[in-house]
């Protein structure tokens, strides 16, 4: 066996062993209900009136909700709110649509995954 094919035969072995290892998530709607409430309610409750409502969020066009002030970059984003959209305009929301008015990034993926699943429960 050369050296280079020992390399590679290593490389795969790591590889593979840190794929059966790597954790699993499973995305949790009663804990993303628990995060929405604690991070996003903050503006996107009807009494905080700062953002546009969650509910029907999964799936509808983004900055089409009637009746909120959308700001210009998110009406031209041209996005659906698909949850890998979603996924990434919460990892970083001014980098995912830049000039957007959202303030605060969701940095931790099962966070995210937790609160999606969440949004897409609500329906319109």
């Amino acid at each position: 066996m050369t050296s280079n094919t020992r390399r590679l035969a290593f490389g795969l072995a790591v590889s593979g062993a840190m794929a059966i290892a790597a954790p699993t998530y499973a995305a949790d709607a009663g804990k993303g209900a628990t995060l929405v409430q604690a991070r996003c309610n903050v503006c996107h409750s009807p009494e905080a009136g700062q953002g546009p409502d969650l509910a029907g969020v999964v799936g509808r066009k983004a900055g089409s909700l009637a009746g909120f002030p959308y700001s210009p970059a998110m009406k031209a984003s041209k996005l659906t709110w698909t949850t890998a959209n979603l996924d990434t305009f919460l990892a970083d929301p001014n980098k995912r649509v830049p000039g957007t008015s959202m303030p605060n990034p969701v940095v931790d993926a099962g966070q995210r995954a937790d609160i999606i699943a969440y949004l897409a429960t609500l329906k319109p």
